[in-house]
């Protein structure tokens, strides 16, 4: 069953009963709601009135439910998981521990050659005239060696950004801190970064530990990982709602003034609907969030030695 994702803007007191999440409101106009816990998967606060209590926090956490903060700028901040989420994970944490250098680094390429068909498939999808040059992509996702090393993933990632956007935004260059629809992107990676850590958690795996990503600082990089493959169906939700606001390109310079380039309540809706993205995985048809539970434990089976292959989706 998918699990619902919950976000919160308005000020309220979030407590639990009867295994219930309580939702009393400060706008004392509002109903008291209450929705079974067992049927969340993540949860966002965006208010700094919020209070929650110690006991629906440890409820939360034993039904593995993924609880994102957000800071001044209404960005997702932070992300508290559950540390105990398979009953085998001591098993699990030594089969991750002891993975071989040779494996990570061959995982690392399936995870490459997935994500850059992926983005290839999208760029087909959205685009109204057939660009010979995205066989390059075909070619780059064909090359890619055990780990990378030619480093097809920046290129076809200089492609990808070059190519999804420039009918709406020409000069549009990905990255965390320039301009819109970055801040759109921004918000939508880190809902699947949440889960796909979620996942993670859930197969019995450190979401420190990655297979590629390495920072000292990074405490997801396993979920930074595995996400890879799944950022275009973001990149999908964003070009959806950028080509959907009627502007002309010399709005462009007065962006932070226009109404339709914030995260609006009606655009952050739509980037929290990513958990229940209908996707294909293995031939079927999943939500997004059912497909990433099949792709972190795919992984664990190949930390384990019993396949050879993440479980990644195909971009349709």
């Amino acid at each position: 069953m998918i699990k619902r994702t919950l976000y919160f803007g308005n000020n309220a007191y979030l407590h639990t009963k009867d295994k219930q999440l309580v939702i009393d409101y400060a706008d004392k106009e509002k109903a008291k709601i209450t929705i079974p816990i067992e049927d969340i998967g993540v949860i966002v606060l965006d208010a700094f009135q919020l209070t929650i209590s110690q006991t629906l926090v440890t409820r939360l956490l034993d039904n593995n439910v993924a609880l994102i903060t957000c800071n001044e700028k209404h960005m997702p901040h932070g992300l508290m998981l559950n540390l105990d989420g398979n009953t085998i994970q001591q098993e699990r944490f030594k089969h991750q521990i002891e993975t071989s250098l040779p494996l990570k680094k061959q995982l690392w390429q399936q995870t490459i050659k997935a994500k850059i068909n992926n983005q290839r498939n999208l760029l087909l999808k959205r685009s109204t005239v057939y660009n010979n040059s995205f066989d390059n992509m075909q070619y780059w996702a064909s090359s890619v060696r055990s780990g990378d090393p030619d480093n097809y993933e920046a290129r076809a990632a200089a492609f990808f950004w070059k190519e999804i956007f420039k009918n709406y935004i020409p000069d549009f260059i990905r990255d965390r801190y320039e301009a819109y629809p970055n801040n759109l992107l921004n918000y939508g990676y880190a809902v699947l970064r949440a889960i796909t850590a979620r996942s993670l958690v859930a197969s019995g795996l450190l979401p420190t530990l990655g297979i590629h990503h390495h920072n000292k600082y990074n405490a997801y990089a396993l979920a930074d990982d595995i996400m890879e493959p799944y950022r275009p169906y973001v990149d999908e939700v964003v070009y959806k709602i950028v080509s959907s606001v009627n502007y002309s390109i010399s709005d462009l310079d007065l962006f932070d003034g226009l109404e339709e380039f914030k995260l609006t309540k009606e655009i952050k809706s739509e980037l929290l609907k990513i958990p229940a993205i209908d996707i294909v995985i293995d031939g079927e048809r999943s939500p997004l969030m059912i497909a990433m539970q099949r792709t972190t434990a795919s992984l664990y089976q190949c930390y384990a030695g019993r396949i050879r292959k993440i479980l990644y989706p195909s971009f349709k």
